[in-house]
């Protein structure tokens, strides 16, 4: 610049800085201590811990029942919403699917809301996104705006899930999008979402989580508003709901609750609740076969090949037992995934799905293992892929695999699998919306939460003779089995059986079984 030393921009010197100043070397200002404070610039201010009480999960139950939890994260945006005890493991008195139809119907016209797009155009004021989310035990309404909009986002929840219109066209709106949805479900490549619905069905035979997630269709036309609140009236009460935020203050959470929740008269009605099912989970074991051509399920220039599906699990543990925690680090411990994953350690490559099962046998397309746990059961799967021809063979594989469970567990594997338990924790826990859902189905199951620094102490303290012993007493249990596809050569149910049920885990007996 005309006027200035060489080397010195005019940004420079409205800052400030000395013409001889130097970015490249360390010889300018050799007398200037970087421990002392620069004359003539603001005090920085450091973010502090203000102690313990920042970190907790804080909770609040108002006078009707209704119970507020929140926790503090820094930032401009904050996720709010409703959990509720409410599911498909309670539709037994009532039509399958009703909580399918709920979760389609969510943010769609209320008392104050003449339509979604009403809805979604408030949002938008406030930078706001929603969504709503139905599974087999809880219900859950959320939405992730501008904390400076928390007063419109508690009225607006409160608004949904009180005061829907459930209107004629809506409701044949829903019918048509749950069906395309279960004409998807069958027709896609990917078979995870299938086999959990017929391993759950296979397991809790038509009880609790044993029932259908997923509306039938038969029973799309017989849903209708009359229905919808005889089931509402039921299960959405105060009593059986949780008010969570992530990012705000406790106290204006509780004080909007208090304005928008508290002596909130729903659209159904406040009659005395009445059939509310209280069953708890009865574990029968068995097996769903579904025969299908799986063909012609992935057309295109480099279809997937035909592939038989199989899922084989075993009864775990609720997520309220202490053994809970050694049943993740066993699940973490199995890992798993397709033939086609890459990468290192941090991917689970060293889980023993891959190194006993996928490195060792190419035929086989897929071997994962996952974990299913609720407020009063569990189930810990293993679901395989692989040509129709190879099926008796990967059952051998994977029903041995159960069996080694019980066997030595290596001081690596297990440090390595509690190490990326921990992991995958606190990166989940990175995320607002996954913050909200821990904090929210917490409370809602134990009126409380456990902090991730504790989660991360217990985990640390699971050996391997923890293992063997949750193992041992999972392997005395009926197995449940999913099977999906061309099972001309699955093996009988009771050859799986006397599989699993080998005392001494000789591996000959499992093979002897299949020929």
């Amino acid at each position: 610049a005309p006027g200035l030393p060489h080397g010195v921009s005019p940004l420079s010197r409205r800052c400030g800085l000395a013409a001889g100043r130097s970015y490249s070397g360390g010889g300018a200002y050799p007398s200037v201590s970087l421990a002392v404070p620069l004359p003539g610039v603001p005090k920085a201010v450091f973010a502090a811990a203000e102690g313990t009480e920042r970190f907790e999960t804080r909770v609040t139950v108002l006078d009707n029942g209704l119970r507020v939890a929140s926790q503090n994260k820094f930032g401009q945006f904050c996720t709010v919403g409703l959990l509720i005890n409410s599911g498909s493991r309670h539709e037994a008195k009532y039509l399958s699917g009703i909580s399918h139809f709920l979760e389609k119907l969510a943010f769609s016209s209320t008392a104050q809301f003449g339509s979604k797009d009403e809805i979604l155009l408030t949002l938008e004021k406030h930078g706001g996104i929603c969504d709503c989310q139905a599974s087999r035990d809880t219900i859950m309404y959320a939405v992730s705006a501008d904390a400076k909009g928390l007063d419109t986002v508690v009225n607006l929840l409160a608004d949904v899930v009180l005061q829907p219109r459930l209107s004629d066209e809506e409701i044949e709106m829903t019918r048509t999008a749950i069906r395309f949805e279960l004409e998807d479900l069958n027709m896609r490549p990917d078979p995870e979402p299938l086999l959990t619905e017929m391993i759950h069905a296979a397991a809790y035979r038509e009880n609790t989580v044993g029932l259908n997630r997923f509306c039938p269709v038969e029973n799309t036309d017989k849903i209708d508003r009359e229905v919808l609140h005889s089931y509402l009236r039921n299960y959405y009460t105060p009593d059986r709901m949780v008010l969570a935020g992530v990012g705000i203050e406790h106290e204006q959470l509780v004080e909007y609750a208090k304005k928008h929740l508290l002596g909130a008269e729903p659209v159904w009605g406040s009659r005395q609740t009445k059939d509310v099912d209280r069953s708890v989970a009865q574990y029968t074991g068995g097996i769903v076969k579904v025969e299908k051509d799986m063909s012609d399920v992935s057309l295109g220039p480099t279809p997937i090949p035909e592939l038989t599906h199989i899922m084989i699990g075993l009864e775990s543990c609720s997520f309220l037992e202490e053994d809970f925690i050694p049943f993740a680090v066993l699940n973490m411990m199995m890992g798993g995934g397709g033939s086609f994953s890459a990468g290192g350690p941090g991917k689970g490559m060293f889980t023993r799905l891959y190194l006993n099962v996928l490195n060792r046998h190419h035929w086989m397309y897929n071997a994962t293992s996952y974990h299913h746990s609720y407020e009063d059961t569990g189930l810990l799967c293993i679901h395989a892929s692989a040509d129709p021809k190879q099926v008796r063979e990967m059952v051998e594989i994977i029903t041995r695999e159960f069996i080694l469970m019980a066997g030595a567990v290596g001081e690596v594997e297990l440090e390595r699998a509690k190490t990326q338990l921990k992991s995958m924790l606190m990166m989940n826990l990175e995320s607002r919306p996954v913050i909200f859902e821990d904090v929210g189905r917490q409370v809602l199951a134990t009126n409380t939460r456990k902090l991730p620094h504790e989660l991360c102490a217990l985990i640390s303290q699971v050996k391997s003779t923890d293992i063997k012993r949750v193992v041992t007493k999972m392997l005395h249990k009926k197995p449940a089995v999913a099977a999906l596809g061309d099972l001309t050569d699955l093996p009988t149910y009771e050859h799986i059986q006397a599989a699993l049920s080998s005392k001494d885990g000789r591996l000959p007996r499992v093979y002897r079984l299949f020929r």
